[in-house]
C-alpha cells in the first residue's frame, strides 16, 4: 500500500464533508424551487375556459373567449389521456418493482435483516416515477398556454413553453440529487462504528453497494417509461399520420381526426416522462458507480471525498439556473431565425460556464493525489486529472449535440439533401436516409472512444464515471431542452385543432421545429451518456469482484460477447413490431369510427 502520510488530505480539502453535504442539499433544494418558481409563470397564464363538454366552432366565430375555450377543451383531452396511460404504466411498473424488490431483500440483504439494498432500489424506483409525472402533469398544461400566448407573441410562446421544459429538468434532478444525498447521510450514520474501525474501507465498499441499489431502482423505470412510452409514442403518431394523410386526406393535426389527440399524448408519455426517466436512471446509476469505485481508494475514504459525483450534479444546477436566467430574460427570441439560436446557446453556455466549476469543484473536493489499490496499476491519480475526466465527458457530450445536430437541422446539407432526394420518390429518400444515419455516428463514436481512452489512462475506472457524470453536469439544461419540444409540438397541434390562426400556426410550427432539432441533440447525448455510465457500472462490478482481468477470448466470455451484441438488434425488432401492431390496431380503429360516425369527417 502507498505511503498516505505524505498526503496532506485536509489542506488539499477546502470544502469540508459537512459543507459538502450542505452545498449538495443546497443546490437540491433550490432546484426544486427553481423548478416550482417556473410553474408558477407557466400558470401565471391564464387561459379562458367555460367548462365542461363544447362544440365546434360554426364558421365565422373567432372570439378569443370561444378559441380559448375550444383550447382548454382539447388541452384537457391531451391531459386526461397522458394521465390514464401513465396511471395505467405505472401501475404494472410498481408490481414489477415491489416483486424485484422481495428477490433484491432475499438475495442482497444475507448478513442483516436491515433491508440496506432494498430501500434504495425503492427509492430511486418512485423518486423517478414521481419526477416524471410531475414533468408530465405541467407540460400538458404548458401546452395550451404555449398556444394561447403564440397568438399574441412569439417571445412569450418561447418563453411558456421553455419554462415547462424548466420544471422538468430541474425538479427531476432536484429531487434526484436531494434523495441520494439523504440516503447517504443516513446511511453513514448507519455505518458509523464500522466507518471509525480500521475496516472503515470494507465498511465504505459495503455501504456503497447498498446504496447502488439507487441507480437499479431508476433505470428498472426508465426501462417501462422510455421503451412503453416509446412505443405508444411513435405508434400514435404513425396511426394518425396514415389516417390523415394516406387514408382520409386530412391536414396534419386536423380535428377531424380522432387520431391526434393519442398523437399529443404520446408526445408527453414518451419524450418527457420517458425520457426523464431515461436521463434520471443514467445520472443516478453513473453517481453509484463512481461511488463504488470511490470506496477502493483509500484517501477519498479517509477524507470523505466520495461526495465529488454529487457535488459535480450540484454545480451544475447553479449553471443551470444561469443559463435558463439568459434564455428567458436576456435573450429575446422575438424572431424565428433566434428560437433555435438560443437553444443552441442553452447547450454551448452551459458547457462554457460548467468547465471552470467542475475546475474549482475538483481542486477543492478532491486531495492532491490518490490511488485506487483495486483498479488502478500503479499510477497516481490527482484532483487535475480527475478534472481532466469530467470536462472531457462534458465537451465530448457538446460535440455529439453539435453533430447531432448538424445531421438533423433543417439549415444544413444532410437535411436538405434528404430533402431533395424527397422529390425524387420513397426509395432515395429512405436509401439516403439511412446512409447519413450510418455516417452521423462516426464523430460521436469517436469522442466516446476518446473519452474512455483518455479517461481511462488518467484514472482508470474512477475517470470514466468521472467522464459519464461530466457529460450529465448540464443535465438540467437537457432535459429542460427535452421538454420544450413535445409541449412546442402539442402547442401547434392544439392551434390547429382550434383553427386560432395562421399567425399563430406559424410561430408554433418554427418553435416545433426548433424542438425538433434540439430534441435530437438530447437523445445524441442521452445515448452517449448511457454508453459511459454502462461501462463505469462495468467498473463498478469489476471494483467489488475483485477481478483484474476480464479475458473475453475464453469461449464462455467470447460467446456472451456474442449474444450481448446480438440484443440490441433483438430489442429493436421487438420495439419496431409493436409500434407496427400498435399503429395498424389504431388505424382501424380510426376507419371504424369514421364509417360508423360520419359526421366526424364534416367535423360536426
Amino acid at each position: 500500500m502507498n505511503n498516505h502520510s505524505s498526503i496532506s488530505l485536509d489542506s488539499a480539502l477546502a470544502f469540508s464533508p459537512s459543507n459538502q453535504e450542505v452545498f449538495i442539499v443546497a443546490c437540491a433544494i433550490l432546484s426544486i424551487l427553481f423548478g416550482l418558481y417556473n410553474v408558477m409563470r407557466v400558470l401565471s397564464v391564464k387561459v379562458h375556459s367555460y367548462g365542461g363538454q363544447i362544440e365546434l366552432q360554426e364558421e365565422g366565430e373567432t372570439s378569443n373567449e370561444a378559441i380559448e375555450h375550444q383550447m382548454m377543451h382539447i388541452a384537457k383531452l391531451i391531459q386526461d389521456g397522458a394521465t390514464t396511460f401513465l396511471k395505467e404504466e405505472y401501475f404494472y411498473t410498481v408490481v414489477f418493482v415491489l416483486i424485484f424488490a422481495v428477490i433484491i431483500f432475499f438475495t442482497a440483504e444475507q448478513d442483516s435483516m436491515v433491508p440496506l439494498t432494498t430501500i434504495p432500489f425503492l427509492l430511486g424506483a418512485f423518486t423517478s416515477i414521481i419526477s416524471g409525472y410531475i414533468g408530465m402533469q405541467i407540460a400538458v398544461r404548458a401546452n395550451v398556454r404555449t398556444a394561447k400566448e403564440a397568438r399574441h407573441s412569439l417571445d412569450r410562446a418561447f418563453n411558456t413553453a421553455f419554462r415547462g421544459g424548466l420544471v422538468l429538468g430541474f425538479v427531476l434532478v432536484g429531487m434526484a440529487l436531494l434523495v441520494l444525498i439523504i440516503i447517504m447521510v443516513i446511511y453513514k450514520g448507519l455505518f458509523a462504528a464500522e466507518l471509525a474501525s480500521p475496516s472503515r474501507q470494507e465498511a465504505a465498499l459495503k455501504m456503497f453497494e447498498a446504496i447502488a441499489g439507487y441507480g437499479l431502482g431508476g433505470s428498472t423505470v426508465a426501462l417501462f417509461g422510455r421503451v412503453g412510452g416509446g412505443i405508444y409514442t411513435k405508434a400514435a403518431d404513425v396511426g394518425a399520420d396514415l389516417v390523415g394523410k394516406v387514408v382520409e386526406n386530412l391536414d396534419e393535426d386536423s380535428i377531424k381526426n380522432p387520431g391526434v389527440i393519442a398523437d399529443n399524448v404520446g408526445d408527453n408519455v414518451g419524450d418527457i416522462a420517458g425520457m426523464g426517466s431515461d436521463l434520471f436512471g443514467s445520472f443516478a446509476e453513473a453517481t453509484c458507480a463512481s461511488l463504488v469505485i470511490s470506496a477502493t481508494s483509500h484517501e477519498l475514504v479517509q477524507s470523505n471525498a466520495f461526495y465529488f459525483p454529487l457535488m459535480i450534479s450540484a454545480g451544475g444546477i447553479i449553471v443551470g439556473i444561469v443559463t435558463a436566467f439568459l434564455a428567458t430574460n436576456v435573450m429575446a427570441v422575438d424572431q424565428v431565425e433566434k428560437i433555435e439560436r438560443t437553444l443552441k446557446y442553452q447547450i454551448g453556455v452551459s458547457t462554457l460556464l460548467m468547465t471552470p466549476m467542475l475546475y474549482i469543484l475538483a481542486m477543492t473536493c478532491l486531495p492532491e493525489e490518490f490511488n485506487f489499490e483495486k483498479v488502478s496499476e500503479g499510477g497516481k491519480v490527482t484532483s487535475f486529472k480527475a478534472f481532466v475526466c469530467t470536462a472531457l465527458g462534458l465537451w465530448s457530450g457538446l460535440v455529439i449535440g453539435g453533430f447531432t445536430e448538424y445531421y438533423t437541422s433543417a439549415s444544413y446539407g444532410p437535411v436538405q439533401k434528404v430533402a431533395k432526394a424527397s422529390t425524387q420518390g420513397a426509395a432515395p429518400n429512405i436509401i439516403l436516409g439511412l446512409a447519413l444515419g450510418y455516417r452521423s455516428v462516426a464523430i460521436p463514436v469517436l469522442c466516446i472512444a476518446l473519452s474512455i481512452f483518455v479517461s481511462f489512462s488518467l484514472a482508470n475506472m474512477y475517470g470514466i464515471s468521472l467522464a459519464a457524470l461530466g457529460m450529465l453536469a448540464t443535465l438540467t439544461t437537457a432535459l429542460t431542452i427535452d421538454g420544450y419540444g413535445p409541449i412546442a409540438d402539442n402547442a401547434g397541434g392544439i392551434v390547429e385543432m382550434t383553427d386560432a390562426g395562421d399567425i399563430a400556426r406559424e410561430r408554433t410550427d418554427a418553435l416545433d421545429a426548433a424542438g425538433n432539432t434540439t430534441a435530437a441533440v438530447g437523445k445524441g447525448f442521452a445515448i452517449g451518456s448511457a454508453c459511459l455510465v454502462g461501462l463505469a457500472l462495468f467498473g463498478a462490478f469489476v471494483t467489488r469482484a475483485n477481478m483484474e482481468v476480464v479475458n473475453i477470448l475464453r469461449p464462455l466470455e467470447f460467446a456472451g460477447l456474442i449474444i450481448g451484441a446480438m440484443l440490441p438488434y433483438y430489442f429493436s425488432a421487438m420495439t419496431m413490431e409493436a409500434v407496427g401492431d400498435a399503429a395498424s390496431l389504431m388505424i382501424v380503429e380510426i376507419k371504424r369510427q369514421f364509417d360508423e360516425m360520419p359526421g366526424i369527417r364534416d367535423g360536426t
